[in-house]
């Protein structure tokens, strides 16, 4: 038999998926958590204390999702300006969460050093859906590119182009699940005809930086500070991670903009995507959350020692 025949039930072994295998896919998504009450409730709470500002919709097939993003107040010209992402892969649950909180405990004090922009949930159908994909079966983290095929990454891509080249950091919060090898990657290999190649899950937190502009003074202070709340990754047998080498304790590399990466949408000079693991025996998903609340604060205050004094306009 092909063994590559049973790894995902949806398609035909080394045929990209057709309209018909699309539609299967969707008919399997089905809803288990609320975008309105998760994300946008505790938006409306933070709206006293920061601008909260549309900036689009997601829209599929009657379902529409309002994108939302938190701003700090005062912005200053000469203030190192800062964007934090989360649920750019809608299933990373801590990234969400993570991000609502760092505003919530920590943003408004940072705000008298930093422009902040915080948007917490970029993918929100498939936030509901516990999902990589968009609707379209799309990876917004490989969509950020003009022209952006995920409507969720053209929105974002949208929001900040008025800031182009005034961003010095950008810190996107991801996760590393064990649904990523037994769901997402046997999905993708069938999706676009491809045999599944297993691999491993690093036990831990983990940072990608960026293969083209790399900083690693940047990632190890965050690798420092995130070590206080969870473990962080080691290398695989090879000294890799995620089949990447593994370039200091807990950091690989990626080439954000050729790869379409949320992470080099803004160009900033300080960028990094988080990895956390939340399906280790050795961590909680209060401890997941706090990783991601504490990679943020000391991602800022690597800035702030910077002291960039990036140019800001808005």
């Amino acid at each position: 038999m092909n063994p590559t025949a049973a790894f995902y039930p949806i398609g035909i072994p080394g045929q990209a998926w057709g309209v018909a295998e699309l539609v299967e896919w969707r008919s399997r998504q089905v809803k288990q958590r609320s975008y309105a009450d998760d994300v946008l409730s505790v938006i409306d709470t933070l709206r006293s204390r920061f601008d909260v500002m549309a900036y689009g919709k997601v829209q599929y097939e009657g379902e529409s999702y309002p994108l939302q993003v938190i701003r700090s107040r005062n912005w200053q010209p000469g203030r190192p300006c800062v964007l934090v992402t989360g649920g750019v892969h809608g299933y990373e649950t801590s990234g969400v969460h993570g991000a609502l909180r760092f505003v919530d405990q920590w943003a408004e004090p940072l705000g008298d050093d930093v422009n902040l922009l915080v948007a917490p949930c970029v993918s929100p159908w498939a936030y509901e859906r516990i999902h990589r994909w968009n609707f379209d079966a799309m990876d917004p983290n490989r969509s950020f590119r003009d022209p952006s095929p995920a409507q969720e990454s053209a929105a974002l891509m949208q929001l900040i182009a008025p800031l182009a080249g005034r961003f010095t950091a950008h810190i996107d919060l991801h996760e590393t699940t064990d649904t990523d090898e037994s769901e997402y990657r046997p999905a993708l290999a069938a999706r676009d005809g491809k045999p599944f190649e297993p691999g491993t899950i690093p036990d831990g937190f983990y940072l990608v930086d960026d293969t083209e502009n790399p900083q690693p003074a940047f990632q190890q202070t965050i690798i420092a500070a995130v070590q206080r709340i969870t473990h962080i990754a080691p290398a695989d047998s090879d000294g890799h991670i995620i089949g990447s080498p593994m370039v200091a304790p807990g950091v690989i590399c990626y080439p954000f903009k050729s790869l379409g990466l949320c992470a080099g949408v803004t160009g900033a000079r300080y960028t990094t995507t988080t990895e956390v693991y939340p399906d280790s025996a050795n961590a909680t998903p209060e401890q997941c959350i706090s990783a991601q609340v504490e990679a943020v604060r000391a991602a800022i205050g690597h800035v702030v020692a910077a002291r960039d004094n990036t140019p800001d306009m808005l």
